[in-house]
């Protein structure tokens, strides 16, 4: 992992995340590649899935992991709007709880499936299930607050996450949560960003690339700063810090209070090259909260 890109930036991290997932030419690791291991055992958190028509030609050319998220409860995944946003007609949208969805896609490509017979693979072998996205109705908002919130729901849907993979939902901030810590409780409390996106920008021939991705990684964050509806973790290697990139958008950054991992805010942004900082959407805003009570139980 490492954060995932400026704000201006937010809505082309998808499609990003995605062309460099199918390179071929890359290893399949995510997160920063410094100060980050596999996060096998955070089963909560998930890969944002899509397949969609890029040529609008009505046959479906592409399916793979867009976006990150984390499980709110037992029928609903917590991502970004700017992951649920502006897709073509005829869109599907799944979500993967595997800790190696690239590994699946590398094996449907040596296979020769199609992106549809792909999307089917993954469902009917359990390695996704289909859902519904919902998003803030007041996205984009704007830099005091974004609304960059979204859910893909499976209320509706025959079969759930929870039929197919075992995990403990993450677990939501009470209201105004971080507030109350302040910024001295805030610097004393551990954080970890867990996605699947790619890595910090690495020099190369024709100039810089982020590799990796599709693999479900961890890193630790610090806090940074704390405003209206962000909280701003530091990357930096230095201070033993790992951090998100290109396609962890709308993954949990989790803060450890009272001894339990609580998902402090999803990813949504950061410094182009993924270095320094990440910048998360706060979940114990009451816009946050004010989105998702008709999908959860709000602590």
């Amino acid at each position: 992992m490492t954060a995932s890109s400026t704000l201006r930036r937010t809505a082309l991290v998808c499609g990003a995340a995605a062309a460099l997932a199918l390179t071929g030419t890359i290893s399949a690791s995510a997160i920063s590649s410094y100060n980050a291991t596999p996060a096998p055992e955070r089963t909560e958190t998930g890969a944002f899935m899509a397949l969609w028509d890029r040529d609008d030609d009505g046959v479906a050319d592409r399916f793979d992991w867009v976006c990150s998220g984390a499980m709110i409860d037992d029928d609903t995944f917590l991502t970004a709007a700017h992951c649920t946003d502006n897709w073509p007609a005829g869109t599907r949208f799944f979500t993967s709880l595997e800790q190696d969805v690239e590994s699946y896609l590398g094996q449907a490509a040596e296979d020769g499936l199609t992106p549809d017979e792909t999307a089917q693979w993954f469902l009917d072998a359990g390695y996704a299930v289909e859902g519904d996205t919902h998003q803030d109705p007041a996205y984009p908002g704007n830099s005091a607050d974004s609304h960059d919130i979204g859910v893909i729901d499976f209320a509706e849907r025959a079969r759930t996450p929870a039929d197919v993979w075992s995990f403990t939902p993450a677990t939501l901030p009470t209201a105004g949560q971080l507030s109350e810590l302040g910024p001295q409780g805030l610097r004393a409390t551990p954080f970890v960003v867990a996605g699947y996106g790619t890595q910090e920008a690495q020099r190369g021939p024709g100039g810089h690339t982020h590799p990796g991705g599709g693999v479900r990684m961890k890193a630790p964050v610090t806090f940074d700063a704390l405003n209206k509806t962000w909280v701003r973790l530091a990357m930096t290697a230095p201070q033993g810090n790992g951090g998100a990139c290109y396609g962890d958008s709308g993954g949990p950054n989790f803060a450890e209070i009272d001894g339990s991992l609580v998902l402090a805010g999803t990813t949504i942004t950061g410094d182009a090259p993924c270095y320094a900082t990440n910048v998360a959407y706060r979940m114990d805003t009451q816009s946050a909260r004010d989105f998702l009570a008709p999908f959860v139980a709000l602590p």
